[in-house]
Order: C-alpha cells, then structure tokens, then sequence
C-alpha cells in the first residue's frame, strides 16, 4: 500500500512539473466555449496573444487595417493555475488592476484556459502557438 501511494505522489509530480514554467511565445486564438456555447476562431482577423516570461499583449491583425491592441498584463503560473492581472484593455476599463484566475494546461501544442469571469460567464479558450 505505501508502495502505491508514493508511486501516484510521483506521477503527480511529474505530471505537474509537465506545464512549462512560462507561456513565452505567440499564441493564436483557435475557438473555444463561453457559457457552454461553442465559440470558433475569427475567420476574417486573427487574435493572437504574446506571452513574455511574466506579462503578455493581446492583439487583433486583419488584413488591410492597423494592428489592434486591445489588452495587456502581467501573469503569473502557479501549478495548474494562470494568474492574471490586466494592465491596459481597450473595451473593459474595469478590468484593469483585477486579477483573474485561470485553470490552465498545455497540451503538445495548445493552452487551454479555463476560468469564470467577473461578469460570471464560464470561459474555457483554446490558443495554439505560433511555430
């Protein structure tokens, strides 16, 4: 029996240092759900998110117009948690200084977010990285 519990602390643990220490890199926004509802990429613009190691920029590039930011932040991983506080956002003013907690996980290629936000929607999004 005790041989069985710390085999499954190990694989836990290994399971959890799996997530990358960061989000660096460029991500695109590939759909997802908001409040149960599927919700797929934009086909005429592309959202794309740029993580550094501890803040990121949100942007919008559509053909033929300026390149948009429309929000930015600083983050922080702790387990499986994304913690995020806004810096600037273009729509919501509301949100800037909040921190919102997202659960997160990479998988092969994807960052799946899951999370409520403060307006009580639930959110779960899918962005793929930029190779």
């Amino acid at each position: 029996m005790q041989k069985a519990t710390i085999l499954l602390a190990l694989i836990t643990m290994l399971a959890i240092t799996d997530q990358p220490a960061t989000l660096k890199g460029k991500w695109n926004y590939a759909g997802g759900r908001f409040n149960g509802k599927l919700s797929s990429a934009p086909k005429d613009y592309i959202q794309q998110r740029k993580y550094t190691d501890k803040s990121f920029d949100s942007w919008v590039y559509e053909k033929g117009e300026k390149n948009l930011k429309y929000e930015s932040g600083n983050y922080t991983l702790q387990t499986d948690s994304c913690l995020e506080t806004q810096t600037f956002c273009l729509q919501d003013q509301s949100m800037i200084g909040k921190t919102l907690r997202y659960h997160y996980e990479v998988r092969n290629d994807t960052l799946v977010l899951n999370g409520r936000l403060p307006n009580g929607a639930v959110i779960e999004d899918y962005w793929v990285k930029v190779k």
